[in-house]
């Protein structure tokens, strides 16, 4: 009876975080991801000359993967979608863009951020097709960001922290910052393409950076807690995968 209360008390509990960020997102935004078009071509090209060996090498690490552990291939899934509906919600920001949660942190804690290149690509694919959110000129950029530097950062501080023996705290401050960083990133990527006329790209970045900080900081600290209590809910009832990825931790 117990273990059935805490079941319908962690599913509630996604169910309330994710209903907040559902109806955060109700009102349309210009999307940022970055748009389509919206680079010069040359930055374009260069973010996909940058993003493509990461994605080479996650295709590897995903063939392995399914290869040793066929039984995986469902918590793959989980992992994409998870990042897919979270980076789907836009929530608006000031000026008339917006933010968003990014969900890479959970994949990159489960199977090494190499494979959140080739889920965040895919997810950043059909997005740009079906909801017009990023675009194709811009998806190189865009896997940078989200797919490359959130889900190594989440996968190095997870690992980091981890020596405390708080694998949740980890967990939350992997998923958190993961995000913060890929707006970050973004900022970065917009002010070298878009350099202030005074102040060159200083003043841009802290002009993009500042813009997104007032959504951003709320919303990193909701997908941290949103990731953990997945984590609970994998380590109730997927904990033959997470025995099989050496993930199951004794906190002290």
């Amino acid at each position: 009876m117990k273990a059935r209360n805490r079941k319908f008390v962690s599913l509630g509990s996604i169910a309330g975080l994710s209903c907040y960020l559902v109806l955060a997102s109700a009102t349309p935004a210009a999307a940022m991801h970055i748009s389509e078009g919206f680079l010069p071509v040359q930055w374009a090209a260069f973010w996909w000359m940058v993003a493509l060996p990461f994605f080479v090498l996650g295709l590897r690490s995903i063939a392995r993967i399914t290869k040793e552990h066929p039984e995986l291939k469902l918590l793959l899934a989980l992992a994409g979608a998870f990042a897919f509906v979270l980076s789907a919600l836009k929530i608006p920001s000031v000026t008339g863009s917006c933010s968003h949660p990014t969900g890479t942190g959970l994949g990159a804690i489960l199977f090494g951020p190499s494979v959140m290149a080739v889920l965040g690509a895919l997810v950043l694919l059909f997005q740009a097709i079906l909801l017009a959110h990023g675009g194709l000129t811009t998806l190189g950029a865009n896997m940078f960001s989200m797919a490359i530097v959130g889900p190594f950062a989440a996968y190095f501080i997870y690992r980091l922290l981890l020596r405390t023996g708080k694998q949740r705290v980890a967990i939350f401050c992997a998923a958190a910052i993961a995000d913060l960083l890929t707006y970050l990133t973004t900022s970065i990527q917009l002010a070298l393409a878009f350099p202030a006329a005074s102040g060159g790209f200083l003043a841009s970045f802290i002009k993009f950076a500042s813009i997104f900080a007032i959504t951003q900081v709320p919303l990193a600290i909701s997908e941290g807690l949103l990731t953990v209590l997945i984590w609970n809910w994998l380590h109730s009832y997927g904990r033959q995968e997470l025995e099989t990825l050496k993930l199951l931790k004794q906190e002290s």
